[in-house]
Protein backbone atom coordinates (compact mmCIF):
# COMPACT_ATOMS: atom_id res chain seq x y z
CA UNK A 1 0.00 0.00 0.00
CA UNK A 2 1.31 3.45 -0.91
CA UNK A 3 1.71 5.99 1.85
CA UNK A 4 2.34 9.60 0.84
CA UNK A 5 4.03 11.86 3.40
CA UNK A 6 4.92 15.55 3.26
CA UNK A 7 6.94 17.10 6.07
CA UNK A 8 8.03 20.71 6.65
CA UNK A 9 9.10 23.22 9.34
CA UNK A 10 6.44 24.89 11.48
CA UNK A 11 7.51 28.36 10.28
CA UNK A 12 10.06 29.72 7.79
CA UNK A 13 11.13 33.38 7.90
CA UNK A 14 13.57 34.95 5.41
CA UNK A 15 14.76 38.47 4.67
CA UNK A 16 17.53 40.99 5.14
CA UNK A 17 17.70 42.01 8.80
CA UNK A 18 15.34 39.40 10.26
CA UNK A 19 18.00 38.29 12.75
CA UNK A 20 17.00 41.32 14.83
CA UNK A 21 13.46 39.88 15.07
CA UNK A 22 14.65 36.56 16.49
CA UNK A 23 13.45 37.26 20.05
CA UNK A 24 9.68 37.47 19.45
CA UNK A 25 9.77 34.37 17.27
CA UNK A 26 11.61 32.38 19.95
CA UNK A 27 9.18 33.68 22.59
CA UNK A 28 6.45 31.68 20.82
CA UNK A 29 8.35 28.52 21.77
CA UNK A 30 10.09 29.07 25.10
CA UNK A 31 11.64 31.56 27.52
CA UNK A 32 15.04 29.99 28.32
CA UNK A 33 17.17 29.44 25.24
CA UNK A 34 20.22 27.25 24.82
CA UNK A 35 22.28 28.84 22.03
CA UNK A 36 24.85 26.80 20.11
CA UNK A 37 27.33 28.40 17.71
CA UNK A 38 30.99 28.01 16.92
CA UNK A 39 33.37 30.76 17.96
CA UNK A 40 33.55 32.35 14.50
CA UNK A 41 29.78 32.61 14.11
CA UNK A 42 29.38 33.91 17.67
CA UNK A 43 31.85 36.71 17.01
CA UNK A 44 29.96 37.63 13.85
CA UNK A 45 26.35 37.67 15.07
CA UNK A 46 26.38 36.73 18.77
CA UNK A 47 25.89 40.30 19.97
CA UNK A 48 22.89 40.84 17.68
CA UNK A 49 21.35 37.53 18.73
CA UNK A 50 21.80 38.34 22.42
CA UNK A 51 20.24 41.78 21.99
CA UNK A 52 17.26 40.29 20.14
CA UNK A 53 16.64 37.84 22.97
CA UNK A 54 17.12 40.43 25.71
CA UNK A 55 14.55 42.69 24.03
CA UNK A 56 12.04 39.83 24.18
CA UNK A 57 12.92 39.05 27.83
CA UNK A 58 14.27 35.60 27.00
CA UNK A 59 16.91 34.10 29.26
CA UNK A 60 19.72 32.35 27.42
CA UNK A 61 23.07 30.63 27.68
CA UNK A 62 25.61 30.13 24.89
CA UNK A 63 27.78 27.07 24.39
CA UNK A 64 30.48 26.74 21.75
CA UNK A 65 30.11 24.09 19.05
CA UNK A 66 33.29 22.08 18.65
CA UNK A 67 32.97 21.51 14.91
CA UNK A 68 31.72 17.96 14.33
CA UNK A 69 28.15 16.60 14.34
CA UNK A 70 29.19 13.52 16.27
CA UNK A 71 27.45 11.48 18.96
CA UNK A 72 29.99 12.66 21.54
CA UNK A 73 29.37 16.33 20.75
CA UNK A 74 25.60 15.82 20.80
CA UNK A 75 25.80 14.11 24.19
CA UNK A 76 28.10 16.79 25.63
CA UNK A 77 25.85 19.67 24.62
CA UNK A 78 22.65 17.84 25.58
CA UNK A 79 23.93 17.39 29.13
CA UNK A 80 24.82 21.08 29.36
CA UNK A 81 21.40 22.18 28.05
CA UNK A 82 19.64 19.84 30.49
CA UNK A 83 21.70 21.11 33.42
CA UNK A 84 20.77 24.71 32.54
CA UNK A 85 17.04 23.90 32.46
CA UNK A 86 16.64 25.36 28.97
CA UNK A 87 13.31 24.90 27.17
CA UNK A 88 14.19 25.90 23.59
CA UNK A 89 17.32 24.96 21.61
CA UNK A 90 18.75 27.47 19.11
CA UNK A 91 21.45 26.77 16.54
CA UNK A 92 23.33 29.54 14.73
CA UNK A 93 25.76 28.67 11.96
CA UNK A 94 26.36 26.09 9.25
CA UNK A 95 25.12 22.60 8.50
CA UNK A 96 26.97 20.62 11.16
CA UNK A 97 26.01 23.06 13.92
CA UNK A 98 22.38 22.89 12.83
CA UNK A 99 22.36 19.10 12.57
CA UNK A 100 23.79 18.97 16.09
CA UNK A 101 21.14 21.23 17.63
CA UNK A 102 18.37 19.21 16.01
CA UNK A 103 19.80 16.15 17.75
CA UNK A 104 20.05 18.00 21.08
CA UNK A 105 16.41 19.10 20.82
CA UNK A 106 15.40 15.54 20.03
CA UNK A 107 17.31 14.19 23.03
CA UNK A 108 15.62 16.69 25.36
CA UNK A 109 12.22 16.76 23.60
CA UNK A 110 12.41 20.54 23.28
CA UNK A 111 11.52 22.88 20.39
CA UNK A 112 14.37 23.82 18.08
CA UNK A 113 15.13 27.08 16.27
CA UNK A 114 17.49 27.08 13.26
CA UNK A 115 19.37 30.25 12.27
CA UNK A 116 21.62 29.58 9.26
CA UNK A 117 24.43 32.06 8.72
CA UNK A 118 25.32 30.64 5.30
CA UNK A 119 23.07 29.55 2.44
CA UNK A 120 25.31 26.58 1.77
CA UNK A 121 23.30 23.46 2.69
CA UNK A 122 19.77 22.14 2.84
CA UNK A 123 20.15 21.10 6.48
CA UNK A 124 18.07 23.88 8.12
CA UNK A 125 14.54 22.71 7.27
CA UNK A 126 14.85 18.94 7.54
CA UNK A 127 13.84 16.46 10.24
CA UNK A 128 17.14 14.63 10.08
CA UNK A 129 20.82 15.02 10.88
CA UNK A 130 23.89 13.58 9.24
CA UNK A 131 26.02 12.04 11.97
CA UNK A 132 29.80 11.76 11.64
CA UNK A 133 32.53 10.28 13.77
CA UNK A 134 34.68 12.66 15.82
CA UNK A 135 37.19 12.56 12.94
CA UNK A 136 34.59 13.44 10.29
CA UNK A 137 33.77 10.05 8.72
CA UNK A 138 30.11 9.59 7.74
CA UNK A 139 28.31 7.20 10.09
CA UNK A 140 24.56 7.47 9.67
CA UNK A 141 21.44 9.55 9.22
CA UNK A 142 19.45 10.34 12.35
CA UNK A 143 15.72 10.92 11.82
CA UNK A 144 13.29 12.89 13.96
CA UNK A 145 9.54 12.86 14.41
CA UNK A 146 9.21 16.54 13.50
CA UNK A 147 10.93 19.29 11.54
CA UNK A 148 12.38 22.41 13.16
CA UNK A 149 9.86 24.69 14.83
CA UNK A 150 11.39 27.81 13.29
CA UNK A 151 13.90 28.43 10.50
CA UNK A 152 14.99 32.07 10.38
CA UNK A 153 17.28 33.13 7.53
CA UNK A 154 18.82 36.61 7.42
CA UNK A 155 19.79 37.05 3.78
CA UNK A 156 22.10 39.97 4.59
CA UNK A 157 24.08 37.71 6.93
CA UNK A 158 24.22 34.97 4.29
CA UNK A 159 25.32 37.46 1.60
CA UNK A 160 28.23 38.55 3.78
CA UNK A 161 29.56 35.00 4.05
CA UNK A 162 32.17 33.86 1.50
CA UNK A 163 30.75 33.53 -2.01
CA UNK A 164 32.30 30.06 -2.19
CA UNK A 165 29.86 28.89 0.48
CA UNK A 166 26.92 30.44 -1.36
CA UNK A 167 27.99 28.62 -4.52
CA UNK A 168 28.29 25.42 -2.52
CA UNK A 169 24.67 25.81 -1.47
CA UNK A 170 23.67 26.15 -5.11
CA UNK A 171 25.55 22.94 -5.92
CA UNK A 172 23.91 21.14 -3.02
CA UNK A 173 20.52 22.40 -4.16
CA UNK A 174 21.06 21.25 -7.74
CA UNK A 175 21.25 17.67 -6.50
CA UNK A 176 17.67 17.92 -5.24
CA UNK A 177 15.73 17.36 -8.46
CA UNK A 178 18.33 14.98 -9.90
CA UNK A 179 18.00 12.71 -6.87
CA UNK A 180 14.22 13.09 -6.50
CA UNK A 181 13.74 11.92 -10.08
CA UNK A 182 15.78 8.80 -9.37
CA UNK A 183 13.73 8.03 -6.25
CA UNK A 184 10.47 8.46 -8.16
CA UNK A 185 11.66 6.23 -11.01
CA UNK A 186 12.76 3.45 -8.67
CA UNK A 187 9.62 3.70 -6.47
CA UNK A 188 11.89 4.11 -3.45
CA UNK A 189 10.95 5.94 -0.27
CA UNK A 190 11.60 9.57 0.55
CA UNK A 191 13.62 10.66 3.56
CA UNK A 192 10.39 10.77 5.59
CA UNK A 193 9.76 7.11 4.65
CA UNK A 194 6.84 7.76 2.35
CA UNK A 195 6.18 7.81 -1.36
CA UNK A 196 7.17 11.18 -2.85
CA UNK A 197 4.21 13.55 -2.99
CA UNK A 198 3.26 15.71 -5.95
CA UNK A 199 4.11 18.71 -3.77
CA UNK A 200 7.54 17.34 -2.84
CA UNK A 201 8.46 16.64 -6.46
CA UNK A 202 7.13 20.03 -7.62
CA UNK A 203 9.27 21.77 -5.01
CA UNK A 204 12.34 19.77 -6.06
CA UNK A 205 11.77 20.75 -9.70
CA UNK A 206 11.26 24.41 -8.74
CA UNK A 207 14.57 24.27 -6.86
CA UNK A 208 16.48 23.30 -10.00
CA UNK A 209 14.62 25.83 -12.16
CA UNK A 210 15.35 28.66 -9.72
CA UNK A 211 19.04 27.83 -9.39
CA UNK A 212 19.71 27.47 -13.10
CA UNK A 213 17.76 30.67 -13.84
CA UNK A 214 19.25 32.99 -11.21
CA UNK A 215 22.15 31.09 -9.63
CA UNK A 216 24.95 32.79 -11.53
CA UNK A 217 23.65 36.35 -11.10
CA UNK A 218 23.00 35.72 -7.41
CA UNK A 219 26.52 34.32 -7.02
CA UNK A 220 28.02 37.45 -8.61
CA UNK A 221 25.92 39.69 -6.33
CA UNK A 222 27.03 37.81 -3.23
CA UNK A 223 30.62 38.14 -4.44
CA UNK A 224 30.02 41.87 -3.86
CA UNK A 225 28.15 41.16 -0.59
CA UNK A 226 24.89 42.50 -2.03
CA UNK A 227 21.32 41.30 -1.53
CA UNK A 228 19.27 41.40 -4.73
CA UNK A 229 15.96 39.77 -5.72
CA UNK A 230 18.02 37.01 -7.36
CA UNK A 231 19.90 36.46 -4.08
CA UNK A 232 16.61 36.19 -2.15
CA UNK A 233 15.33 33.65 -4.69
CA UNK A 234 18.48 31.55 -4.55
CA UNK A 235 18.71 31.65 -0.74
CA UNK A 236 15.15 30.34 -0.66
CA UNK A 237 16.06 27.63 -3.19
CA UNK A 238 19.24 26.64 -1.34
CA UNK A 239 17.47 26.49 2.02
CA UNK A 240 13.71 25.96 1.80
CA UNK A 241 13.14 24.42 -1.64
CA UNK A 242 16.17 22.16 -1.43
CA UNK A 243 15.36 21.18 2.15
CA UNK A 244 11.73 20.32 1.43
CA UNK A 245 12.64 18.82 -1.93
CA UNK A 246 15.29 16.40 -0.72
CA UNK A 247 13.34 15.36 2.36
CA UNK A 248 10.02 14.79 0.62
CA UNK A 249 11.49 13.74 -2.73
CA UNK A 250 14.33 11.58 -1.43
CA UNK A 251 18.06 11.15 -1.90
CA UNK A 252 19.91 8.83 -4.28
CA UNK A 253 23.43 8.87 -5.71
CA UNK A 254 24.73 12.42 -5.35
CA UNK A 255 24.75 12.55 -1.56
CA UNK A 256 25.74 8.91 -1.18
CA UNK A 257 28.83 9.55 -3.31
CA UNK A 258 29.56 12.65 -1.23
CA UNK A 259 29.45 10.43 1.84
CA UNK A 260 31.66 7.91 0.07
CA UNK A 261 34.41 10.51 -0.21
CA UNK A 262 34.77 10.37 3.59
CA UNK A 263 36.22 6.85 3.23
CA UNK A 264 39.62 8.23 2.27
CA UNK A 265 42.06 10.75 3.71
CA UNK A 266 43.53 13.74 1.93
CA UNK A 267 43.00 17.24 0.60
CA UNK A 268 39.46 16.48 -0.56
CA UNK A 269 38.31 17.08 3.01
CA UNK A 270 39.21 20.76 2.66
CA UNK A 271 36.36 21.05 0.17
CA UNK A 272 32.84 22.05 1.20
CA UNK A 273 29.81 19.77 1.36
CA UNK A 274 28.37 21.34 -1.81
CA UNK A 275 31.62 21.05 -3.74
CA UNK A 276 31.70 17.31 -3.13
CA UNK A 277 27.96 16.97 -3.82
CA UNK A 278 28.50 18.71 -7.19
CA UNK A 279 30.84 15.94 -8.29
CA UNK A 280 28.47 13.36 -6.81
CA UNK A 281 25.57 14.80 -8.83
CA UNK A 282 27.53 14.58 -12.07
CA UNK A 283 28.62 11.04 -11.22
CA UNK A 284 25.01 10.05 -10.63
CA UNK A 285 24.15 11.46 -14.07
CA UNK A 286 26.85 9.26 -15.61
CA UNK A 287 25.47 6.21 -13.79
CA UNK A 288 21.98 7.07 -15.07
CA UNK A 289 23.27 7.33 -18.64
CA UNK A 290 21.84 10.81 -19.01
CA UNK A 291 22.36 12.50 -22.41
CA UNK A 292 25.83 13.95 -22.90
CA UNK A 293 24.51 17.48 -23.45
CA UNK A 294 22.51 17.41 -20.22
CA UNK A 295 25.62 16.47 -18.23
CA UNK A 296 27.63 19.09 -20.14
CA UNK A 297 25.07 21.76 -19.25
CA UNK A 298 25.53 21.02 -15.57
CA UNK A 299 29.32 20.98 -15.96
CA UNK A 300 29.29 24.43 -17.59
CA UNK A 301 27.03 25.83 -14.90
CA UNK A 302 29.16 24.39 -12.09
CA UNK A 303 32.26 25.92 -13.65
CA UNK A 304 30.55 29.33 -13.79
CA UNK A 305 30.26 29.28 -9.98
CA UNK A 306 33.66 27.64 -9.44
CA UNK A 307 32.48 24.18 -8.42
CA UNK A 308 34.74 21.16 -9.10
CA UNK A 309 34.05 19.03 -12.19
CA UNK A 310 37.34 17.11 -12.43
CA UNK A 311 39.32 14.79 -10.20
CA UNK A 312 42.10 17.38 -10.07
CA UNK A 313 39.68 19.94 -8.64
CA UNK A 314 38.70 17.34 -6.02
CA UNK A 315 42.41 16.67 -5.22
CA UNK A 316 41.89 13.07 -6.31
CA UNK A 317 43.83 13.06 -9.59
CA UNK A 318 46.52 10.84 -8.08
CA UNK A 319 44.21 8.64 -6.02
CA UNK A 320 44.70 4.90 -6.34
CA UNK A 321 42.07 2.69 -7.95
CA UNK A 322 41.82 0.85 -4.63
CA UNK A 323 40.80 4.06 -2.86
CA UNK A 324 38.28 4.97 -5.56
CA UNK A 325 36.67 1.56 -5.01
CA UNK A 326 36.61 2.31 -1.26
CA UNK A 327 34.66 5.47 -2.07
CA UNK A 328 32.25 3.39 -4.12
CA UNK A 329 31.89 0.80 -1.36
CA UNK A 330 31.00 3.35 1.33
CA UNK A 331 28.63 5.18 -1.02
CA UNK A 332 26.95 1.86 -1.75
CA UNK A 333 26.58 0.82 1.89
CA UNK A 334 23.20 -0.34 3.20
CA UNK A 335 22.86 2.71 5.46
CA UNK A 336 23.05 5.16 2.58
CA UNK A 337 20.83 6.09 -0.37
CA UNK A 338 22.65 4.97 -3.52
CA UNK A 339 20.37 1.94 -3.87
CA UNK A 340 17.51 4.37 -4.52
CA UNK A 341 19.31 5.01 -7.82
CA UNK A 342 20.11 1.39 -8.66
CA UNK A 343 20.30 -1.53 -6.22
CA UNK A 344 22.56 -3.53 -8.56
CA UNK A 345 25.60 -1.24 -8.73
CA UNK A 346 28.98 -2.43 -7.46
CA UNK A 347 31.72 -0.33 -5.85
CA UNK A 348 33.68 -0.74 -9.09
CA UNK A 349 30.75 0.63 -11.13
CA UNK A 350 30.79 3.77 -9.00
CA UNK A 351 34.57 4.13 -9.23
CA UNK A 352 34.38 3.76 -13.02
CA UNK A 353 31.75 6.52 -13.20
CA UNK A 354 33.91 8.81 -11.06
CA UNK A 355 36.83 8.38 -13.46
CA UNK A 356 34.68 8.55 -16.60
CA UNK A 357 33.15 11.82 -15.48
CA UNK A 358 36.62 13.33 -15.11
CA UNK A 359 37.50 12.31 -18.68
CA UNK A 360 34.23 13.64 -20.09
CA UNK A 361 34.45 16.92 -18.18
CA UNK A 362 37.84 17.64 -19.73
CA UNK A 363 36.23 17.58 -23.20
CA UNK A 364 33.47 20.09 -22.36
CA UNK A 365 34.07 23.64 -23.56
Amino acid sequence: MSKFIFSSPRKYVQGAGVLDELGPYIAELGNHAFLVADDIVWKLIGERAQQALKTANIDFVWQQFNGEASSNEINRLSELAKAQGCNVIVGLGGGKTLDTVKAIADELKQPVVIVPTIASTDAPCSALSVIYSDSGVFESYRFYNKNPDLVLVDTAVCANAPARLFASGIADGLATWVEAQAVARSHAKSMVNGDPTIAGLAIARACEETLLKWGFSAYTAVSEKRVTPAVEAVVEANTLLSGLGFENGGLAGAHAIHNGFTAIDGEIHHLTHGEKVAYGTLTQMVLEQRPDEEIARYIRFYRSINMPTTLKALHLENESWENLVKIGALANSDGDTLKNLNPNLSPEDIANAIVALDAFSKTVN
